[in-house]
Order: C-alpha cells, then structure tokens, then sequence
C-alpha cells in the first residue's frame, strides 16, 4: 500500500507503526535482492583521517556534478562525515575488493599502510590504486532515520582503470550480503 505524505515530510517516519509497514528485517530483505556498487569514502576534519564502505552512492545529476550517499548514524565515521566540508569518495571495482572487506571492517586502522593513501593537497586522504576517486565538496546533509544523506557537488577526479561506454567492465558489486565481480560472463543482451 503507498502512503502519501503532505509535502516536506515524506522523509520522518510515520508516528506510529501501521500494519502496513514494513519491519526492519523485511525492509532489508527486499533490500538484499537489489545489489549495489561499491565505494569507500573518506574524510578529514583535522583530527586524522577516517573511511567506511558503502554501497549507497547515487550520481544525481551531471549539470552541475552532483552525487549523493548515506551514512549510518552507527558508523565510526559518521561523526566526522557530519562535520567534513569536502570528501573523497572512491569508485571501486573488483580489483578493490580488499580495500572495500577493510573499509567496512569495524575496529580497523583503515590507514595503517595496508593499502597506500597519500594526502591530495587539498588535505584529503585519498587511497592510490582505486579504479577512480573523486574529490567533492559537501553541499547539503539530511538526517533520515537511522542515516545521514549527504549531497555532494564534484570537483576533481581521477581514472586509473577507464570503462569503455558499453561494456561491463570489472565491477564489484554487494548483493545478498555477498561481493561479487561483474564482468563480461554476466552481461545481458538488450
């Protein structure tokens, strides 16, 4: 059943828990048949650097380059991501599986030199062997649920590992609570 919500309040929760809701644990069994890409984001608001795996990030439009992402309010990183005026967000593919296992292992130095990082000079932290990073400044953070969405205006990028148009690549993807590496043996002809 589709709720409609008066304007500006489609993103707070309904008051009160209705038999049509969805729990928790349905929500993220719909959730785990819908896969994801893969990215690391990292940030620095002066006292160090910090990084997480997410698998939320969204281009949202090219003119002006705009992408979003959400972060937990449960994540170590989510006090200095509510606080960062630029990120670095790193599109990963399956080659980074490793770096996107440490990113989202809790507790972990994720700049303890297990995977090179080196500082841009505009003070980012940004790791050096990624398919591709870009360097964005935060533009808007919205507080929904459990989460922070944080919109982000992009300003300078790299490519190490190009993807001509049309082809698939070697994207890392999370689906089912799993990684997995897309690739020619999993494209689909139109």
């Amino acid at each position: 059943m589709f709720h409609a919500y008066p304007a500006n309040t489609w993103l707070e929760a309904p008051k009160q828990s209705s038999p049509s809701s969805l729990s928790a644990d349905e929500f993220k069994a719909l959730f785990r048949g819908h896969p994801g890409g893969v990215a690391v984001i990292t940030a620095d608001t002066g006292d160090g650097p910090v990084a997480l795996t997410v698998s939320s990030v969204v281009s949202v439009s090219a003119e002006p380059p705009l992408l979003i992402f959400s972060v937990s309010a449960l994540s170590s990183a989510s006090e200095v991501l509510s606080r960062a005026e630029t990120v670095v967000v790193h599109l990963l593919d399956a080659h980074d599986i490793r770096l996107a296992k440490f990113g989202a292992t809790p507790g972990a130095d994720r700049f303890d030199q297990t995977h090179p990082w080196s500082t841009l000079a505009t003070g980012e932290a940004v790791y050096d062997d990624v398919r591709a990073w870009v360097r964005c400044a935060v533009i808007d953070r919205m507080e929904v649920g459990t989460s922070t969405i944080i919109a982000v205006h992009a300003l300078e990028y790299r490519v190490l590992r190009d993807v001509p148009a049309g082809e698939p690549g070697d994207a890392l993807v999370y689906h089912n609570r799993a990684w997995h590496r897309l690739g020619e043996h999993s494209k689909l002809e139109g």
